[in-house]
């Protein structure tokens, strides 16, 4: 979008006096986005939401692997906030990676900040969003990271590709659902809709006028893009009459599996071959939740249609997937097991083997104590989250900023622990323990080149889901998942060393545990969190610091030369 050419001339000069252009190979590409306030009617109403150039979903970052991409964020909206790149490792160069008040402040209404995007091993579908509160819900959209030049896909070249993003519609303000459920201490209203590429789809009211078509020819194989950008539900997601056959998930190649529908997590991206091989008809795509917990969710089922080019009929009924029950863990369990790593001569993997960092981190729903039990939450008190029973607290400025200049004094502590406080059955009969966390900004230091371990453990306090845990900065390898509670001595001989997925989010299982792998050889400030958004409100996050190495390579890269201002810095 051509928006302020002077705007882009000076901050890409910015960029070149600081030496931060470095490229060796990739080209280099220019966005404008736009934040905004646009009218948008869904499910019989019309409201203002913020938006990226006035659409939902916001534009496409396509580039090839290995290029950068700089988009100039101009914030014409009413508040202040951040873009996240969601799976870009951003080597050496936390400064964009943007979180807000973890490696940024908020860029304020009325001022831009841009952004740059460094690609370098990722090949596949990823995607951005707002890190602010929950602004993520209308701004959002889809990364395409195209093979590099002369280097093809692991599979024959699809004939043509489509992008699908799952969302959440909220009738009422975003913002103020999420600030009205923290005040009072109760649950964030739920969606009133879930939609694919910002359309609800033929089962809500007001909606099968504008329900998503995507075109098909008969006899060709599509490379399908499905992203799950949905606030707070795990989707299984399917199509009609159709199989799936997945080959990549978070931009990084998979072993091909074939199934009639997959189950996806909030921050997940797989890319997905279809072929266009039924009688030209009408065909559902249709995306359903998966909670297997005992919490308030939406339980709607957002559609659209999958459309055959050519003369025929139009059917007098459509034929609709078939998808689990929404509480259906065996169905997800039997999906998400068979993914692993393509791990080929032309895309190798390295699972660290030798540890040197171990964290074992309880991943829980709590209870922070009000006074007088005058909170909307269980026993009169307020919904909290916590890892290791430290229930995270964001700073009002920026731990990056506060890292990189030495001055921490007030901002964060180094004393995340790498076990939980004592132990208990986590995932049994849990009664009191660690109800009630810890609150502060504790973050975990770790030295650059270490081999680091990290296993999840999900507890039967108040409210045991799935947790979907998402890292920045890295991707990591998926090693192993079990139930119940993690020995250290047998379920390490479970672990897939060979082949395990290379992802940056997984889900938890209910009351069961999940480990990963990965090497601490991107150094810089680096949040890791739920990717429910509600539990990441309460406080289910944490931040790891990777310290530099001992060379310039190994070194995080300057500042640029505008940061956004922290209001209390």
């Amino acid at each position: 979008m051509e928006f302020n050419k002077m705007s882009w001339v000076l901050a890409f000069l910015g960029f070149m006096f600081l030496g931060r252009i470095c490229k060796a190979d990739g080209a280099t590409h220019f966005y404008d986005f736009v934040l905004q306030e646009t009218n948008f009617t869904r499910l019989c109403s019309t409201k203002s939401i913020l938006t990226v150039n006035g659409s939902l979903p916001g534009p496409t970052i396509t580039v090839q692997k290995g290029d950068t991409a700089f988009v100039n964020v101009h914030n014409q909206g009413l508040y202040g906030l951040t873009i996240h790149w969601h799976g870009v490792k951003q080597p050496r160069n936390p400064w964009s990676d943007g979180p807000e008040n973890i490696t940024q402040c908020p860029i304020p209404a009325g001022t831009n900040f841009t952004y740059e995007i460094i690609f370098s091993t990722e090949e596949g579908t990823l995607w951005w969003h707002a890190h602010s509160d929950w602004s993520r819900a209308t701004v959002y959209g889809a990364i395409i990271i195209l093979p590099a030049a002369n280097t093809t896909y692991p599979f024959a070249t699809p004939d043509a590709q489509e992008t699908l993003i799952l969302g959440s519609w909220f009738k009422g303000d975003v913002m103020e659902i999420i600030e009205d459920a923290l005040a009072t201490g109760g649950e964030p209203n739920i969606a009133d809709a879930f939609t694919i590429n910002g359309q609800p789809g033929d089962l809500y009211s007001c909606s099968n006028e504008t329900t998503y078509r995507w075109l098909v020819d008969f006899g060709k194989t599509y490379l399908l893009r499905v992203i799950n950008a949905v606030m707070n539900e795990e989707k299984f997601f399917a199509i009609a009459d159709h199989n799936l056959t997945v080959v990549a998930q978070d931009a990084a190649y998979i072993k091909p599996i074939t199934t009639p529908y997959i189950m996806i997590t909030p921050g997940q991206t797989m890319d997905i071959l279809v072929t266009a091989n039924q009688p030209p008809s009408h065909y559902y795509i249709a995306g359903t939740s998966f909670v297997d917990g005992n919490v308030a969710f939406h339980n709607g089922t957002t559609t659209a249609i999958l459309e055959y080019n050519g003369n025929y009929s139009t059917p007098s009924t459509t034929p609709f997937p078939t998808l689990p029950d929404h509480d259906d863990d065996t169905a997800a369990e039997n999906f998400t097991k068979q993914v692993r790593a393509l791990a080929s001569k032309d895309h190798p993997i390295s699972v660290p083997l030798n540890i040197s960092t171990s964290m074992y981190i309880a991943v829980s729903i709590n209870e922070r104590i009000c006074t007088n039990s005058s909170c909307a939450g269980p026993d009169g008190n307020a919904l909290a989250a916590s890892l290791n029973n430290i229930s995270f607290q964001t700073p009002s400025n920026s731990i990056l900023q506060a890292y990189y200049g030495g001055n921490t004094s007030g901002v964060y502590a180094t004393n995340f622990p790498d076990i939980p406080p004592y132990f208990y059955n986590f995932t049994g009969d849990v009664a009191n323990n660690t109800l009630y966390p810890s609150f502060g900004t504790r973050v975990r230091m770790i030295n650059y080149g270490e081999g680091v371990e990290i296993v999840f453990q999900g507890t039967n306090i108040i409210a045991p889901e799935n947790h979907p845990m998402h890292l920045h900065g890295f991707s990591f390898y998926l090693v192993g998942t079990g139930s119940g509670n993690f020995n250290s001595t047998t379920s390490p001989t479970t672990y897939n060393l060979v082949d395990p997925p290379e992802v940056n989010t997984i889900g938890v299982p209910k009351n069961g545990w999940a480990a990963i792998r990965f090497v601490a050889d991107n150094p810089g400030v680096w949040f890791m969190h739920c990717h429910l958004e509600r539990h990441a409100s309460w406080g289910m996050d944490t931040v790891l610091i990777v310290r530099n190495g001992n060379t310039s390579e190994s070194t995080i890269r300057g500042p640029p030369a505008y940061m956004p201002p922290c209001s209390n810095s």
